[in-house]
């Protein structure tokens, strides 16, 4: 292969590439790299790999076994971190460089994407598997309490004020139950999203005035749009309601202290996602809701969209598998990247279709 192919190709793979030589130091990063690493190639050329690189795995036992058996080795599911970034997931692959004694060539691919889209399916499974169940507790369920709560009124018309406090407890607890129920519900909604062309911006200002008003008052909202965004194709009632969601989570895990939600859109076409028809679906509209609050806890992170799944002392854990059952009936995608100090939680979703022109014939009009 020439120089100028090479020179084409180095930069074009897509995931992060380090050429390392026989005193393990880096002798070329390509540009995933540098998005990997946050640093230039040029301020990492001849750095020792291990002072950039941290990776959840014996690296110099493995250097040493392919320079040993000059044949590839791959290791799966490791944390690789460089600089400040948090760790990720990544598959690794290490191979010998042709022509080149002892020198190696790291291939470290991020398993973000992958996960998450697996994981996507798999709470809408859960989604949907909690339907039924949310039909047989709303029927079973509240309208006893809807007795209980009634008999406990009529008691404290008798009651003396000592033992006003049991009653009020009793109608206090069940109204709890009876909410908790109607957030279950929601799960037995199977209309489907009355889809239309929508600005994403005038939701996302309506989700922020309505959170200004009540438990976003003590949060500082920045707005980050991208004003030449296309429209989406969405149902606006219920995309309002993610963004509600997600912004009240941020408010609630900041606490009385307050703290700041940033509101960002922009346009990126690098995702896809295939349909159950095998027809792809670009998801270039991206809606990110950031905050500056404590983080999740790591021991539920990775499963905060499942149903039942909460950070907080009281939650339910509806919210977020609600917004994940929404987001995934709009064929759109939700992820989640959480340290202390900052959150983010991003939305995909895909353009409305253009509408055909004045005069122009529509598909199924005959031909004259």
């Amino acid at each position: 292969m020439s120089d100028h192919r090479f020179d084409m190709l180095w930069p074009s793979l897509p995931v992060p590439a380090v050429m390392i030589d026989d005193n393990d130091r880096i002798v070329e990063i390509n540009s995933a790299s540098e998005l990997f690493l946050n640093a230039s190639a040029k301020t990492l050329r001849g750095v020792p790999v291990f002072d950039k690189l941290a990776i959840d795995a014996p690296l110099e036992e493995a250097f040493g076994r392919v320079r040993r058996d000059t044949s590839p080795l791959f290791i799966n599911n490791v944390d690789v971190s460089g600089g400040n970034a948090a760790p990720v997931q990544c598959n690794i692959q290490i191979a010998p460089l042709q022509g080149m004694e002892n020198w190696l060539l790291l291939l470290m691919e991020p398993r973000q994407i992958a996960d998450r889209l697996g994981r996507s399916h798999n709470v809408k499974s859960s989604a949907r598997s909690a339907i039924g169940m949310a039909e047989m507790l709303a029927h079973e369920i509240k309208n006893p309490l809807a007795g209980i709560t009634g008999a406990a009124q009529l008691l404290s018309m008798s009651l003396s004020p000592e033992d006003l406090e049991l009653t009020d407890l009793i109608v206090a607890e069940s109204r709890r139950i009876v909410a908790l129920l109607e957030q279950v519900e929601q799960f037995g909604n199977l209309r489907p999203p009355a889809k239309r062309a929508i600005n994403i911006h005038d939701l996302l200002d309506r989700a922020r005035k309505s959170a200004e008003l009540s438990y976003g008052a003590n949060m500082k909202f920045i707005e980050d749009f991208d004003p030449s965004l296309p429209a989406t194709f969405v149902d606006g009632d219920q995309i309002l309601q993610v963004f509600l969601n997600l912004i009240k989570n941020a408010s609630e895990a900041a606490g009385k202290e307050g703290g700041v939600i940033r509101l960002r859109t922009f346009y990126d076409l690098s995702l896809r996602l295939r349909r159950k028809d095998g027809s792809g679906a670009a998801l270039p509209l991206q809606v990110e809701i950031i905050d500056d609050g404590p983080g999740l806890p790591p021991e539920i992170a990775s499963d905060i969209f499942e149903p039942f799944v909460s950070g907080r002392e009281n939650g339910t854990g509806l919210g977020l598998a609600l917004v994940s059952k929404i987001i995934s009936d709009h064929e759109g995608w939700i992820s989640v990247d959480s340290v202390p100090g900052k959150t983010v939680f991003r939305i995909s979703l895909p353009v409305a279709p253009r509408e055909p022109k004045e005069g122009a014939p529509k598909e199924g009009d005959a031909k004259k």
